[in-house]
C-alpha cells in the first residue's frame, strides 16, 4: 500500500515533540505541521538546540517509534481542551482563537498529548525512516513582534532507501548552495551595512546578468513583438489607491516618503505605471494588442525570518510585461505569450516542467462569461503547446485566471518562474479605454507576464542549475590564458588580444605560480576552457586547451580555436 508522506511526517512530527518533552520537560510546544520534504515543530525553550541536543532527540525518538505506540484520536470540549492545555501557553492561545462549535481533537500516544487535526498513522511503528536536519530560531506564527522559538527541521520517508536518496540530494543541493557559490566565484554579496535583502552584483555576477538582460531585450524586440518601457521608482501614494495595492498589499510595501508635502511610495509593481503609459493618448482597437515589456526594479517590505540569498530578497528586477488587447484577441496573444515563455526558457537550459492552470476563487471581480472566455484561452493555449498540466481549482488571482511555470533543475526541484496573469480588474480600476471599430469605448483585456520572475530569483537558480558552472554564452570568463613561465607572456598576451578581438571573453593568469596550480584555480572557479602556453605554442602559434567538461584536448592553433568557440556558441 502507497504510504502518505504527510500524514507519515505528522506523525513524526508528534513524535518528535514527545521526545523533546522527556528530555527537555520544560519546554513548551507550539506547532508541528508536515511540510514540503519534511516536517519541523516549534518549541519554547530557555536556549537553542545543539547538534548534540538534536541527536539526543533523535535517540529517544528512535525509541518511541521502536515501542510501535498506537496513536488515539480523541475528540474533546473546548473548556477540556483548556483544562488539558493549561501549562502550554502556545497550545492554549490556539484553542481560545477556534470559532465557537468547532471540532477539537487531540492525539495520544502512550501519555503524551497535542493538539492535532490529524490524521496520524495507526502507530507509531509506521513511521520508517527519519532524520533530524537542523535548527533554528522562528518567530511565534511568523511575527516579529512575537516571542522567539526554537524549531527543529526533519524529514521521514517510507524506507531507508528513500530517505537516504533523499539525504544524497540534500547533499548535492548544499554543493550548489548559490549563496555559496556566489562568494566563492565572486559574483554577488549582501552587505548588512546596506541593510538585509539588498543585493550588490560584483563585476563577474554584473556581468552574467547584463548577458541575461541583452539576450531578454533582443528576443522581446525581435521575436516576441514587444516594445520597451522604462518607469519610475516611485509615485504618489495615490495611484497605489487608484490601484488597489494600498488595500490587499500594504503588509509588503514601504512606509510613504514626503515630497513637497504630499505622500509618495516606492513601487511595489511595474503594472500600474504601465497602465499610465496607455491613459497617455486616446488609443485605438488597430493599436492593440500593445505588447510592453520592462526589467522595472522594484522594492517589498518582506520579512527578515524569510529572506534567503538571491531567492527572497527587499528590492530587485521584475521581467515584466504587460499585453493590452481585445477580448477577440485574447485567445491567440495566449498562444503566443506561452510559447515565447517556453522558447526563453529552454535558451537556458530547462525543458521540465510542472504547469498549473489557476481558474477563478470564491473572492473574485469580473463577469462568468469573461472568467470562461479566458480559462478557456490559457487552457487552449496549454493543449495547443501539446503539455501537461494540473488545475489549481480556486487558486486563480481575484482579478483573473492565470498558468503557472515551474521549471524542474538538473536535480529535480522545482522553482516557481513564468507566469502568465490575465486580469479584469486593473483595467477598471484605472478605466482604460480604446475606441471600436464601431466608434464607441471599449474595455481592454490585460495579461500580466513574467518570463524568469526575478533576475535575482532567477539568477540564483541559474547557479545553482548549472553549480556555478555556467555554458559558455553565460559565463563572466570563458577562457583563461596560462602562460607556463614568464618569457611566454608576451605570446600569452598576443592570444589573449586576437581572442577578445573576436569577441570572447578572456583573462590571462600569469602570476609566478606553477602550472598545476593555476589550472586548479580556473577549475575553481569554473572556468570553461583553460589554454596554456609554452614554447612549442609559440612556435606552433597554437595553445593547448584544457576543457573544464572533458578534460585535456591537446594543442590546436588559435585561429581553430577560435572558430570552435564560435560554433559552440551559436549552438
Amino acid at each position: 500500500m502507497e504510504v502518505d508522506l504527510s500524514t507519515l511526517r505528522h506523525s513524526a512530527s508528534h513524535v518528535m515533540a514527545h521526545a523533546v518533552k522527556n528530555l527537555f520537560p520544560d519546554a513548551k510546544i507550539a506547532i508541528g505541521p508536515s511540510i514540503e520534504d519534511g516536517f519541523y515543530y516549534d518549541f519554547g525553550v530557555k536556549s537553542g538546540f545543539t547538534p548534540e541536543d538534536l541527536e539526543k532527540i533523535s535517540e529517544e525518538m528512535a525509541k518511541i517509534i521502536a515501542a510501535k505506540r498506537e496513536f488515539v484520536r480523541k475528540e474533546i470540549t473546548r473548556d477540556e481542551a483548556l483544562e488539558m492545555f493549561k501549562d502550554e501557553p502556545y497550545k492554549t492561545e490556539l484553542i481560545r482563537e477556534l470559532p465557537e462549535g468547532e471540532t477539537i481533537s487531540i492525539y495520544e500516544e502512550d501519555g503524551f498529548i497535542d493538539l492535532c487535526r490529524g490524521p496520524h498513522v495507526a502507530n507509531t511503528g509506521e513511521i520508517g525512516a527519519f532524520k533530524l536536519l537542523t535548527s533554528a530560531g522562528a518567530y511565534w506564527r511568523g511575527d516579529e513582534h512575537n516571542a522567539m522559538l526554537q524549531r527543529i527541521y526533519g524529514t521521514a520517508f517510507a524506507t531507508q532507501e528513500d530517505l537516504d536518496a533523499h539525504l544524497a540530494r540534500l547533499a548535492e543541493a548544499e554543493k550548489r548552495d548559490h549563496r555559496k557559490l556566489g562568494r566563492e566565484l565572486d559574483l554577488f554579496s549582501l552587505q548588512e551595512e546596506a541593510g538585509p535583502g539588498l543585493v550588490f552584483w560584483h563585476p563577474k555576477g554584473a556581468l552574467v546578468r547584463k548577458l541575461i538582460e541583452d539576450y531578454w531585450r533582443n528576443e522581446h524586440l525581435g521575436n516576441g513583438g514587444y516594445e520597451l518601457v522604462f518607469t519610475p521608482h516611485i509615485a504618489r501614494q495615490d495611484l497605489w489607491k487608484t490601484s488597489g495595492h494600498l488595500d490587499f498589499f500594504t503588509d509588503n510595501m514601504y512606509q510613504p516618503m514626503e515630497v513637497e508635502g504630499q505622500p509618495y511610495l516606492i513601487k511595489p509593481m511595474n503594472c500600474p505605471f504601465h497602465l499610465l503609459i496607455y491613459k497617455s493618448k486616446v488609443r485605438s482597437y488597430r493599436e492593440l494588442p500593445i505588447r510592453w515589456a520592462e526589467l522595472g526594479t522594484v522594492y517589498r517590505y518582506e520579512r527578515s525570518g524569510v529572506l534567503h540569498g538571491l531567492m527572497r530578497v527587499r528590492g530587485f528586477t521584475q521581467d515584466d510585461a504587460h499585453i493590452i488587447c481585445t477580448r477577440e484577441q485574447l485567445d491567440s496573444e495566449t498562444k503566443r505569450v506561452l510559447n515565447f515563455v517556453l522558447g526563453v526558457l529552454k535558451k537556458f537550459g530547462f525543458s521540465e516542467y510542472e504547469i498549473y492552470l489557476s481558474t477563478r476563487p470564491e473572492k473574485s471581480v469580473g463577469e462568468d462569461d469573461v472568467w470562461e472566455h479566458a480559462t478557456t484561452a490559457l487552457r487552449e493555449a496549454l493543449e495547443a503547446a501539446g503539455l501537461e498540466y494540473k488545475i489549481d481549482e480556486g487558486g486563480g488571482a481575484f482579478y483573473g485566471p492565470k498558468i503557472d511555470v515551474k521549471i524542474k533543475d538538473a536535480i529535480g526541484r522545482v522553482w516557481q518562474c513564468s507566469t502568465i496573469q490575465v486580469d479584469f480588474n486593473e483595467p477598471e480600476r484605472f478605466d482604460i479605454t480604446y475606441v471600436g471599430q464601431d466608434n464607441q469605448q471599449h474595455r481592454p483585456i490585460m495579461i500580466h507576464r513574467a518570463l524568469f520572475g526575478s533576475l535575482e530569483r532567477f539568477m540564483g537558480v541559474l547557479i545553482e542549475h548549472y553549480a556555478g558552472a555556467f555554458p559558455l554564452w553565460l559565463a563572466p570568463v570563458q577562457a583563461v590564458v596560462i602562460p607556463i613561465a614568464d618569457r611566454h607572456n608576451e605570446y600569452a598576451q598576443k592570444v589573449v588580444a586576437r581572442l577578445r578581438a573576436e569577441g570572447l571573453r578572456v583573462d590571462i593568469d600569469d602570476r609566478n605560480e606553477k602550472t598545476g596550480y593555476k589550472i586548479r584555480e580556473a577549475q575553481v572557479q569554473k572556468i570553461p576552457y583553460m589554454l596554456v602556453v609554452g614554447d612549442r605554442e609559440a612556435e606552433a602559434d597554437a595553445v593547448s586547451v584544457r576543457s573544464r567538461a572533458e578534460g585535456d584536448k591537446g594543442a590546436v592553433p588559435v585561429d581553430q580555436l577560435i572558430s570552435e568557440l564560435k560554433s559552440e556558441l551559436a549552438e
